[in-house]
């Protein structure tokens, strides 16, 4: 018989946009024993944005607690479950970013249906949600903490052991989230004959140039040198995999493929520049640029992308849990999940710089915030600068 849960989320910010978090709760439908209590802030955000937040991090506990289950959601947000249930259209792109997360953790679910309630009846959710906001606002005294969530006691996303009775949020307990991390290292792969002309390369199994494979080199003794890799995870495509077969030479670790990773598939757009595709395809290459639910003719959308890499990420978390994995993929993958890290906008595609062989590096924690430690570090790529682990680094502040 399949297990039915109950998912109350909520979220909110002070001023709209102002100061927000989000709570959610998961329970046993049958029993009602909570299972799961998660809340977070979220810096300064809108209410919408925080009542997204509250359904995803709830549909992704469920999700780890009981692959499988049904689950009912219990919302105060009209918007929301109006929006996941089919009946409204998310136009705001944010939005669509979250409802695409949301959907994804879904995946990973039985049936899951969207049931609106009153503010009163959604007190749980509520409570954990105006605690997290309190957080965020500095109301309780003390810094603003993200992550102050309970969860599985095991520490990790995707552990089957069973969640230890969740607390409730206390005062913030420092700086940053609890717990021990799992950390993504993403690793564009090295230069090729394609990325030195900027010319669109997906599904082209493109090879790495001389200067590439020297590339390759460098980011794994980069690699070899942190001491700490546990995994690399690769694309499927040449490119990916012979930079991936580097570092896994370097460190030792052991290398998985995941289809999931491979770069968007530019359909007609393949091997031409930007200024090529404009004289050709004025009109769709604007709409695209404007849309990350567009496909070139013949190809592959930037969101349907993104699902397959979030749906890859997801499976990392859940299998390598607690691990430091090399990620070695493609511009769109790499930048899908630093989005997911930062909550952006797909739009947000658009407006990050990845060079080749270059490195980021974010932390994944069980009680559901990420923190991207470092963006388009490329340190190890110039010649007076030696392999030095973390140091060097082009961190984010």
């Amino acid at each position: 018989m399949t297990r039915r849960l109950i998912v109350e989320a909520d979220g909110g910010s002070r001023g709209n946009p102002g100061p927000a978090g989000y709570g959610a709760v998961v329970s046993d439908a049958a029993t009602g024993e909570v299972l799961a209590e998660i809340s977070d802030g979220l810096g300064t955000a809108t209410n919408n944005v925080a009542e997204y937040s509250g359904l995803v991090a709830g549909l992704r506990a469920a999700a780890q607690l009981v692959p499988g289950a049904e689950v009912e959601v219990r919302m105060d947000s009209r918007l929301v479950v109006e929006q996941m249930s089919g009946r409204w259209q998310v136009k705001d792109a944010a939005l669509r970013s979250l409802a695409d997360a949301a959907r994804e953790a879904s995946s990973r679910l039985g049936n899951v249906t969207y049931t609106w309630i009153p503010r009163a009846g959604n007190a749980r959710a509520d409570g954990l949600a105006n605690q997290a906001m309190d957080r965020a606002a500095g109301a309780d005294g003390g810094p603003r903490a993200q992550g102050q969530a309970a969860g599985p006691s095991s520490g990790v996303p995707g552990s089957s052991s069973s969640p230890s009775p969740a607390p409730p949020p206390g005062p913030a307990r420092g700086w940053g989230p609890q717990g021990k991390a799992t950390t993504t290292i993403l690793l564009r792969h090295g230069q090729t004959a394609l990325s030195v002309e900027r010319r669109f390369a997906g599904r082209g199994d493109v090879p790495l140039t001389d200067t590439g494979l020297q590339q390759a080199q460098a980011a794994a003794a980069r690699l070899a040198a942190r001491g700490d890799i546990g995994v690399v995870v690769s694309s499927p495509l040449s490119r990916a995999r012979r930079t991936a077969e580097a570092v896994a030479d370097a460190t030792g670790a052991g290398l998985l493929i995941d289809d999931d990773l491979a770069e968007t598939d530019f359909g007609d757009w393949e091997g031409l520049t930007f200024a090529e595709v404009m004289k050709r395809w004025p009109e769709e290459m604007s709409a695209w640029m404007g849309s990350t639910d567009l496909a070139p003719p013949g190809g592959e959308s930037l969101s349907g992308a993104a699902r397959r890499a979030l749906a890859a990420l997801d499976r990392l978390l859940a299998g390598q849990a607690g691990k430091t994995i090399a990620v070695v993929s493609h511009v769109t993958p790499i930048k899908t999940i630093i989005c997911r890290a930062l909550l952006a906008p797909p739009a947000t595609l658009f407006r990050i710089h990845l060079d080749v062989a270059s490195l980021s590096e974010a932390d994944w924690f069980a009680d559901g915030p990420a923190l991207l430690r470092s963006l388009n570090d490329t340190a190890h790529l110039r010649a007076e600068t030696a392999p030095t682990g973390r140091k060097g680094t082009s961190r984010v502040r």
